[in-house]
């Protein structure tokens, strides 16, 4: 059992930055899939980033050269650098970690980008 906290999120005005943690426990998450999903009112979850157990990495379209998704394998913990944020980006930003049959979500953290 993978047990997620997501933290970092916020009121940001557009253009600014943010980081996203999810702490991890009850297992080494580093040996999963890991993804950041987001989901804004009315719309569907959403794929934002994604680190593969290997550490390859990829993103949505409209997060890339913005978003970094990164891992601290010490400390359990996978992070979303967020740049140059724009309204669009307004979202709940979730935790998955998926693997062996499994998938863990997290309780989400907020995004605004606003002026």
């Amino acid at each position: 059992q993978v047990q997620l906290g997501e933290s970092g999120g916020g009121l940001v005005q557009p253009g600014g930055s943010l980081r996203l943690s999810c702490a991890a426990s009850g297992s080494t998450i580093s040996i999963y899939t890991i993804a950041w999903y987001r989901q804004a009112p009315g719309n569907q979850r959403e794929l934002v980033a994604v680190i593969l157990s290997g550490g390859r990495t990829n993103y949505a379209d409209s997060v890339k050269g913005r978003f970094i998704i990164s891992r601290d394998k010490a400390k359990n913990t996978v992070y979303l650098q967020m740049n140059g944020l724009k309204p669009e980006d307004t979202a709940r930003y979730y935790c998955n970690v998926a693997g062996f049959g499994q998938s863990y979500w997290g309780q989400g953290t907020q995004v605004t980008v606003s002026s």
